[in-house]
């Protein structure tokens, strides 16, 4: 049996083969680098359809075999809460369920994958040929600002936490996309920050309206992550990043990774989406009474027909180009500077991928890309995963 880094290397030469045309130089480049991304989305398609994370399926944009062919060495492995889940108040026995899911397929799959709860733990499973599997919750209206919960969930092994409750506000931050409650932070979620930073935390700001990105920059010790963003110079919605927000971000020390969706960058492509679907692809209004009454059970099957949540059908032609992508980067890059920008991809979060990308196998495309518009070296390491990995080292302490 070959070593687990010989493995490795195998399965992202065979990935990059039959669909990714990419250069010797990037091959080499992406391989060698440490590709750290802050958000993808790995357990719900198998707790409503069942499955294994380390089996290669014909659905969906990541599974471990995938993720080896595309390079990765780790990332924030997210655990979301679809806000079907919050009317009934069925949030944190969800989240319990797909934290305990999390861990026994990662357990399953040791050979593969590992928990990392800092820095140093991500670094020692890319040595071992291992992806690292930093546990992150996405959708947090369970806290419900209850800080034994957060200190709980902790203990369970997550270090990463979206402060807003994806799309709707909760009791203690309000949300991009629904009417603010708070204008920002209530004292109780200034609590959870501080709360957060003790326990050594990642804060995850994305889905949060502008004054509370304002509001936790300010009482936040740490930095913090907009785990997958765009810029709203590119395209004027709420679930992206201004750029005076951004530049306050960097200033603290923190880092904005970049969502994969044509949707998020690029205002013809939104448009079109919303057309299709009828509605934004962060419109949660019709979510309420109904689902309160459901069970859990019950809502279980509602919403497994979401997943794997992929992007638009859309003529290739609409889509950006990953050169085009990289527009966005560039901006960010003059306004922040290279040390604050990300991966944070969103694979299985309903991105619509760029043209030519068929999934995760093809994220050498963006090393790639990145040497044909002139990066150095050192930006590329950057950007692929050392900026994520900084946050987390800040953080965790080690």
């Amino acid at each position: 049996m070959l070593p687990p880094r010989l493995v490795s290397i195998f399965c992202t030469l065979v990935g990059l083969l039959p669909g990714a045309e990419v250069s010797e130089r990037a091959r080499k480049l992406h391989q060698d680098a440490l590709v750290f991304d802050a958000h993808i989305h790995m357990i719900n398609r198998q707790f409503h359809h069942g499955g294994d994370i380390g089996q290669r399926v014909a659905n969906g944009q990541v599974d471990l075999p995938r993720a080896r062919e595309g390079g990765l060495d780790g990332m924030f492995f997210t655990i979301y809460i679809p806000e079907q889940y919050y009317p009934g108040r069925h949030e944190t026995k969800h989240a319990l369920r797909l934290l305990d899911l999390a861990r026994q397929q990662i357990e399953k799959n040791k050979e593969t994958i590992g928990i990392a709860y800092t820095a140093a733990n991500v670094q020692e499973l890319a040595s071992q040929g291992r992806i690292a599997a930093v546990l992150d919750l996405e959708g947090g209206f369970d806290l419900d600002g209850d800080l034994s919960v957060l200190r709980t969930l902790h203990r369970l092994g997550l270090r990463v936490a979206q402060l807003p409750a994806h799309n709707w506000a909760n009791n203690f931050a309000d949300s991009c996309c629904s009417a603010p409650r708070f204008n920002g932070l209530n004292e109780q979620g200034r609590a959870v920050v501080r709360e957060m930073n003790r326990l050594g935390m990642v804060i995850n700001i994305s889905h949060a309206s502008d004054a509370a990105i304002d509001q936790v920059l300010e009482v936040s010790a740490h930095p913090v992550i907009a785990t997958h963003h765009g810029l709203r110079g590119f395209n004027d919605i709420p679930r992206n990043m201004p750029d005076h927000l951004l530049k306050k971000l960097a200033s603290k020390g923190g880092v904005m990774g970049f969502h994969m969706g044509c949707e998020f960058h690029d205002r013809r492509f939104f448009e079109f989406r919303t057309r299709q679907a009828g509605r934004a692809f962060w419109d949660t209004r019709e979510i309420g009474s109904k689902e309160a009454q459901l069970s859990i059970l019950e809502v279980d099957k509602l919403v497994a027909r979401q997943f794997p949540m992929a992007g638009t059908q859309a003529p290739e032609e609409l889509k950006l180009t990953v050169d085009d992508w990289f527009r966005v980067v560039d901006r960010a890059i003059e306004i922040a500077g290279e040390d604050h920008v990300a991966l944070g991809t969103d694979f299985d979060g309903g991105p619509t991928l760029p043209r030519g990308m068929r999934d995760i196998r093809d994220l050498p495309m963006l090393t790639d890309a990145m040497l044909r518009r002139g990066y150095s070296e050192k930006r590329i390491r950057k950007f692929l995963g050392e900026n994520t990995l900084r946050v987390l080292r800040q953080v965790t302490g080690r």
